[in-house]
């Protein structure tokens, strides 16, 4: 038989522990993406129902002059959202970004550290084992 203790809190903190984390800031992100892209979608949908709407109120063409007109008006409305959409999407893809980052620099400090222990723990049992080897011969 061995005496090889596996440490799970050592593999829970270099592993699953950062695996976690990054998964849930994976979805925390996703769902904001998501959100942004169905309220995109619904902003979208209702302008184009209400542009049909309108078009079929169209009797005359003095109904189609105002309703050409109005077309500009639109299109200014859509060319903003699109622009503020856009904006929000970078924003949130910016954020992403930032907090992988750190979550990165922190589990390599925390294997950085993790490392030290272990290697002090292993000079620590060469250093007492040696004088007993060094009697057992």
């Amino acid at each position: 038989m061995s005496n090889f203790n596996f440490d799970t809190k050592q593999f829970e903190s270099m592993m699953f522990g950062p695996a976690r984390a990054y998964a849930a800031l994976s979805v925390d992100f996703t769902e904001k993406l998501v959100n942004a892209q169905l309220d995109a979608a619904k902003a979208y949908t209702d302008t184009n129902l209400s542009q049909l709407r309108s078009l079929m109120e169209v009797k005359d063409a003095e109904g189609l002059k105002s309703y050409m007109e109005g077309q500009q008006k639109v299109a200014q409305e859509l060319t903003e959202r699109l622009k503020t959409d856009t904006e929000k999407v970078v924003s949130l893809q910016q954020e992403f970004a930032a907090e992988s980052q750190k979550l990165t620099e922190e589990n390599v400090q925390k294997a950085q550290e993790g490392i030290k222990e272990s290697t002090e723990t292993a000079t620590k049992a060469v250093k007492e084992a040696a004088p007993k080897a060094a009697k057992a011969s």
